[in-house]
């Protein structure tokens, strides 16, 4: 029986529970992470734990722990689990109210604190959607305007992703006045005239742990690489598109809305950087 982490205490998975009036529940008012685990090792924790910080300021929740006490929680919940490679999942929602109501309860209650972990498949490399890539269509984007808070009210982000498997494809990539800004469930980058660029921060697009990496590793080996404005338009006729996640890694884009991307399999400069990815990796995870 898988391990969880519930309000101060660990418990099997089937012993935990939470209270209807729970506003996560009633309102999906909380935050989250998602954390990919390799050989027991959080991958680029502190980053995480960065953006669950600001998450929370961006909703007015108080930080139940610091940095040090997250990372702990993280470690011993992984070792509980067996180690190996998880993908680590922590929730945080304002608490229990005593009565459904919008406004913040007053005097606030303690939030609810959930963690959990499920078994990581690590991609291989001759994976399908590494060697012949994957589909995408485009969708408009529906959200609302606090897309860069990784909140847990997923309802647009769900409708959409479903209507791109209704479609045969494993990811919508999402336009907003003409705007690329992400895909449902990952960040994005193209590539034209040996070009890598990818959508600037803002609040219409989170700012994925992934998606920093592969900035960060494009500089490092002289990829060039920008930040800027994408249109539809620019999307349509990129010689490459890639999506990052951090249970995704990187992965190509081939087909897009029936038609095929370049020459419709993954590109050279994604070969490149999905190879310093992958060393990266595992380095800092000891998958050498």
């Amino acid at each position: 029986m898988d391990t969880v982490y519930l309000n101060g205490e660990f418990m099997d998975a089937d012993q935990a529970r939470i209270s209807p009036m729970d506003r996560g529940f009633l309102f999906a008012d909380g935050i989250y992470e998602v954390i990919p685990v390799y050989n027991g090792v959080p991958f680029r924790l502190e980053e995480h734990l960065r953006r669950l910080a600001r998450s929370l300021r961006e909703v007015r929740l108080d930080d139940p722990l610091d940095g040090a006490g997250w990372r702990r929680l993280c470690e011993e919940l992984v070792a509980r689990n067996g180690g190996g490679h998880l993908s680590l999942y922590l929730q945080i929602t304002r608490g229990v109210a005593t009565r459904r109501d919008h406004a913040f309860p007053d005097p606030p209650v303690p939030p609810t604190v959930f963690m959990n972990t499920s078994p990581l498949p690590v991609p291989a490399a001759d994976q399908p959607a590494r060697t012949a890539g994957v589909a995408a269509v485009t969708l408009d984007d529906i959200r609302w305007d606090r897309c860069d808070i990784k909140s847990v009210s997923l309802l647009a982000n769900l409708l959409l992703r479903q209507r791109a498997v209704d479609a045969g494809a494993a990811e919508a990539i999402l336009i907003r006045d003409g705007q690329v800004t992400e895909g449902a469930a990952s960040n994005l980058f193209l590539v034209r005239d040996g070009e890598i660029r990818t959508p600037p921060l803002s609040h219409h697009l989170l700012g994925g742990i992934t998606r920093d990496l592969v900035i960060e590793l494009c500089r490092e080996h002289g990829l060039p690489v920008v930040e800027c404005p994408l249109t539809a338009a620019e999307l349509a006729d990129a010689d490459e598109i890639w999506l990052s996640s951090s249970t995704k890694d990187v992965l190509p884009v081939t087909t897009l809305d029936g038609r095929p991307v370049g020459d419709g399999r993954p590109g050279a400069t994604w070969k490149i950087l999905a190879n310093h990815y992958i060393r990266f990796k595992r380095h800092l995870c000891g998958l050498d």
